[in-house]
């Protein structure tokens, strides 16, 4: 799995312990998101070994420190990796200035502090991976994984070999090369095609800004799988924990890409 370097505050002492800053300690653990940590700190909630601590960047042994909130003991959370069936038109975001729904609005049952790992756009929909393990979500975003995304496209008009070729070629867009790693045609009436578009690279709206590049109308994208992890029948708005075959099996792709 794909390892990323720590900041300076991730040191080692001479006990051989590493250490990290207390507000990203509080989200290694699984409790809350960094930014949540450092509202937490500043506001005087948290204690490390019974002092109230305010700066975010109070190192912190992992292994033997002390971490309290409120005066409840935060210690490891049991990880936790779930897969939603993003609908359409819910945004990726815990709350949202414009009253939209968000992808929370199918997570309000879990007690457990969950963060998206990645995001799909409003319009687009399919599979969205949540987790409280803030390593291996950013491991799964790192682009030198190159854990392979799968996407079931329709667009408007029929899709010639042309098309197919320009898409796995690649062209710049806005300055920034855009490509996919594989296409081809699933199914075409009159009007539309679907297509099943394999991308290994993670950038922002990519399958969409390439498409109209060239043009084309996407009019529906859905996302249905993540490296070996597929949506499968999941229905629209389900939400489900990954079996831990399923863990593995994803945790063993990205082991492979390195």
């Amino acid at each position: 799995m794909a390892r990323h370097p720590y900041k300076i505050s991730d040191v080692n002492s001479g006990t051989g312990f590493r250490k990290v800053g207390l507000a990203r300690a509080l989200s290694k653990l699984g409790h809350c998101s960094r930014s949540e940590a450092v509202a937490h700190i500043r506001a005087g909630r948290v204690r490390l070994n019974d002092v109230v601590r305010k700066n975010p960047e109070t190192p912190v042994h992992l292994e033997i420190d002390r971490i309290a909130i409120d005066g409840k003991k935060v210690s490891t959370s049991n990880r936790a990796y779930w897969m939603l069936n993003k609908p359409r038109g819910v945004v990726t975001t815990k709350s949202d200035e414009k009253g939209r729904d968000t992808v929370y609005c199918y997570l309000q049952d879990e007690s457990t502090w969950l963060a998206p790992v990645g995001r799909l756009d409003k319009a687009s929909e399919g599979l969205l991976l949540f987790t409280n393990d803030s390593e291996w979500a950013a491991a799964v975003l790192a682009p030198e994984t190159h854990l392979e995304k799968t996407y079931h496209v329709q667009i408007a008009g029929l899709a010639s070999e042309t098309l197919l070729g320009s898409l796995t070629k690649g062209a710049k867009v806005d300055g920034e090369l855009l490509r996919v790693k594989s296409a081809m045609v699933l199914r075409g009436g009159v009007r539309n095609t679907w297509l099943e578009v394999v991308l290994d690279e993670g950038k922002n709206r990519q399958i969409r800004r390439l498409f109209k590049h060239f043009n084309i109308e996407v009019l529906r994208l859905i996302r249905i799988a993540i490296g070996p992890l597929a949506l499968g029948d999941l229905g629209k708005g389900e939400r489900r924990l990954l079996t831990a075959s399923e863990k593995r099996g994803l945790d063993q792709a990205m082991a492979q890409k390195h």
